[in-house]
């Protein structure tokens, strides 16, 4: 019998509904681990991770019994009910709904942990909103405005 073998790495890119600055940096270390768990639950791996303000990077390595969707479903909503029960934030945490999802190759692994790891001194340069729709540009992924992350800027 033949054994299943994969390479699927994917970067995620989610953001806080309403796009506030919900995530504060005296508990990012914790939820980042929390992720983390939830990925490594669902027979994922995470290779790097990054919770902005506003918006979160988290670039994993696929099991193939899991799907982007399913996955994308356990990590928000499982760190929002962390998030909530720890009441770190007051009023109800939520994520916005969807996420892109942008694959890579193995030899790009090193290249896209430096980049998730950089996102503090990233956007200090450059929005949120113009670089996931770089990302989306250089993917070459068809989109329409009306369907993107409700942007605050």
């Amino acid at each position: 019998m033949a054994n299943t073998y994969t390479q699927l790495f994917v970067q995620f890119v989610f953001s806080v509904k309403g796009r506030e600055n919900l995530i504060k940096e005296s508990f990012r270390d914790e939820l980042e681990k929390v992720m983390c768990g939830i990925v490594t639950n669902q027979k994922c791996k995470t290779y790097a991770i990054y919770c902005n303000p506003d918006h979160a990077h988290i670039f994993i390595g696929m099991h193939p019994t899991v799907s982007p969707s399913k996955l994308m479903e356990q990590v928000k909503s499982g760190s929002s009910k962390w998030l909530n029960e720890k009441k770190y934030i007051p009023g109800k945490f939520s994520w916005q709904d969807g996420f892109g999802a942008f694959t890579y190759s193995k030899s790009h692994i090193d290249q896209v942990v430096k980049y998730i790891l950089n996102q503090p001194e990233h956007h200090k340069k450059q929005t949120f909103r113009d670089e996931y729709l770089l990302l989306l540009k250089n993917f070459k992924i068809d989109y329409d405005e009306k369907y993107l992350f409700e942007w605050y800027e």
